[in-house]
Formats: structure tokens, C-alpha cells, sequence
């Protein structure tokens, strides 16, 4: 197990977001399950704006995964500030979620944004990766995307994801809908990907959040956000992709 302590204490989320503070603990009960105390990691969230979404958005589900997100990034990511990227048919739009103003504010950054489209992954894939060269961060990336289906492009999105296989950056998708959809054979695909044959090393992860997402519990989410995580890690690290 790796020795250390969160990147934000549990002190200061308690004075910062005494609403998070069920959610920081959960957080740090997977973290502790997983090897993953003490580590560090920028993280991002990217969240899906196609029309089939509003219903998501109008519920709250989207907060709430955006507020389940923000408080793991407290345990790993030193400013616990997460960017967050909305897509549809392009980049719709960004927004910095942190401890301070996290309150609604995905609602609001989603009602800012107008028009719902498509659904096209590398789009946002690439924007995440710009924000990330851009940050000159060294730690890794553990980037949350969330998707309600299948992109538009898919051979777009799949040839991004093998290029970027050599980057320090982790995708885990999260599935929003029905698990059994067929809308979801794509990313159960880009899970699979072979290595070493079409990527160098399993750089994405993948899981359905069924159809209401909130019925989940924030330990069975946790679990999920870092089930393959400290795979790739350990494989990005042998391939000296992560220092």
C-alpha cells in the first residue's frame, strides 16, 4: 500500500464543503481498498450534452456525479479543482468545479450552453488532453467520462484512444442508461482493445451506472471509478509512461 495522506484534508472539507464530507469518506474507504492512499492525480469530468441527457441533467443525476467526482479529486489532486468538459456534437462548453460554489453549478453551466446535439467523443477526448498538456502537471490523469450511448464517430474515437495510449492519462467511462442497451457495445469495445496490438497499454476502463445512477451507492461508484485504474497505473509506470 502506498504511504501518505490525502491531497486535501478531511478538516478542511469539512470547513470548505461540509456537504461532501459523506461522500470524501466513502471516497477514502476505495482509495484504501484499491493501494491508491496517498497518491496523487489530476482529474478531470467530462459530461455528456446530447439531447437523449436532459433528462439526467433536469433530475440532478449529472451533480450528483459531478459532486462524487469532486470529493475522490479532493483525496488525489492538491488544488481539488476539477475541469470539467461538456460535449454533445463538439465541445459545448467548460467549467472548473471545486470545493467552494460547487452547489448547482453543473445545472447552471448546462443551462449556459444551449443547444443539445450529437454525441461525439474525441472532441472532448481532445480537449481534455490540450487542458492537460496545457497544465504541465506531472502527476496522471484519471479522467471520469460520462456517456448516455455510443458516439457518432466511432472510428474517431477509437483511434484517438490508441494514440493516446502512450500518454499518462486514464479513461473510465461511465455508462448513463440502460446496461443491456446496445448503445453501450462500443465502449465495451474500447475496453477490450488489445494490447499490445492496437494500443500500448489498456489506457480505459468502462462500467454501466444503469438507469438511475443515484440508486447507486457511493461506495459500489468508487469502487467502480478505480476498479482498473491502478492497473493501468502500474502498466503506465513499467512502460515509463507514468514517472
Amino acid at each position: 500500500m502506498m504511504v501518505g495522506t490525502s491531497a486535501v484534508s478531511l478538516d478542511k472539507v469539512e470547513a470548505q464543503a461540509p456537504g461532501l464530507v459523506s461522500l470524501y469518506k466513502s471516497a477514502a474507504v476505495s482509495l484504501r481498498k484499491h493501494d491508491l492512499v496517498g497518491s496523487r492525480a489530476a482529474v478531470y469530468l467530462v459530461l455528456d450534452r446530447s439531447g437523449s441527457m436532459r433528462p439526467f441533467y433536469k433530475d440532478g443525476t449529472v451533480q450528483h456525479l459531478a459532486e462524487q467526482v469532486l470529493s475522490l479529486s479532493a483525496h488525489l489532486d492538491d488544488d481539488a479543482v476539477v475541469p470539467v468538459t461538456f460535449f454533445s456534437t463538439d465541445v459545448d462548453g467548460t467549467a472548473d468545479l471545486g470545493l467552494d460554489g460547487y452547489r448547482g453549478r453543473i445545472g447552471k453551466s448546462h443551462a449556459s450552453l444551449g443547444h443539445m446535439g450529437r454525441t461525439n467523443y474525441h472532441w472532448a477526448m481532445d480537449a481534455v488532453l490540450d487542458h492537460y498538456l496545457g497544465s504541465g502537471s506531472t502527476a496522471p490523469a484519471l479522467v471520469v467520462f460520462q456517456t448516455d450511448g455510443g458516439p457518432t464517430s466511432r472510428a474517431a474515437a477509437e483511434q484517438f484512444l490508441r494514440k493516446a495510449s502512450h500518454l499518462p492519462l486514464f479513461w473510465q467511462f461511465v455508462g448513463f442508461g440502460d446496461p443491456d442497451d446496445n448503445e453501450f457495445t462500443f465502449l465495451r469495445r474500447l475496453d477490450e482493445l488489445a494490447v499490445p496490438t492496437k494500443r500500448l497499454v489498456d489506457n480505459a476502463g468502462f462500467f454501466p451506472a444503469g438507469k438511475d445512477p443515484r440508486a447507486l451507492s457511493d461506495a459500489v461508484l468508487y469502487d467502480a471509478l478505480l476498479r482498473e485504474y491502478p492497473h493501468w497505473l502500474a502498466a503506465a509506470r513499467a512502460h515509463g509512461i507514468v514517472r
